[in-house]
């Protein structure tokens, strides 16, 4: 299935043009595929690292996913920086009890040409069974100034936690 991430109505979406993502999901197994396109040379992309948990992804550009097992309140979120850097979190609610999660490492791939970015992330051993899912990245130029896409956006400034963001059911 293929997805399209929007802009939040009150931030500009600056170099970036669009950002899709290609979900494919077997029992235990979830990939990701974000593509991101625009004036990739205007944006803030982190070099390479190996692979590493690191919090705080969120403040430069990152892909993020929500994973929401039905029924219930409780989530994932996971962190992707094209450097490879990753984190996870559990929350028992909106916003609550945030912990890490105990998910292994997600497998990532990051291609950057001159139009594209396309960062690719494997996720294994996920507990079979619907979920609801979030999809969202904040994208940072060159300049500092960041855009926020996702899903859905609710009202007000953006927040990838809300339930409106869970807008995509995975089976």
């Amino acid at each position: 299935m293929r997805l399209s991430l929007i802009p939040h109505p009150d931030v500009a979406s600056g170099p970036v043009s669009a950002i899709e993502v290609e979900v494919a999901r077997d029992r235990t197994t979830l990939t990701l595929r974000y593509r991101l396109t625009g004036a990739i040379r205007d944006l803030a992309i982190p070099s390479p690292t190996p692979p590493s948990r690191t919090d705080e992804l969120w403040g430069h550009t990152c892909f993020e996913a929500f994973l929401q097992p039905t029924p219930g309140d409780a989530y994932v979120e996971l962190n992707v920086a094209p450097s490879t850097e990753w984190a996870a979190y559990a929350f028992t609610a909106y916003r609550e009890g945030m912990t890490p999660a105990d998910i292994p490492p997600p497998t990532t791939q990051t291609h950057v040409t001159a139009r594209s970015l396309d960062l690719t992330v494997t996720l294994t051993d996920l507990p079979p069974g619907p979920c609801h899912l979030a999809l969202a990245a904040v994208i940072e130029a060159k300049s500092g100034v960041k855009s926020y896409w996702a899903l859905a956006h609710p009202p007000g400034k953006p927040d990838f936690h809300h339930t409106s963001g869970f807008a995509y059911d995975l089976p």
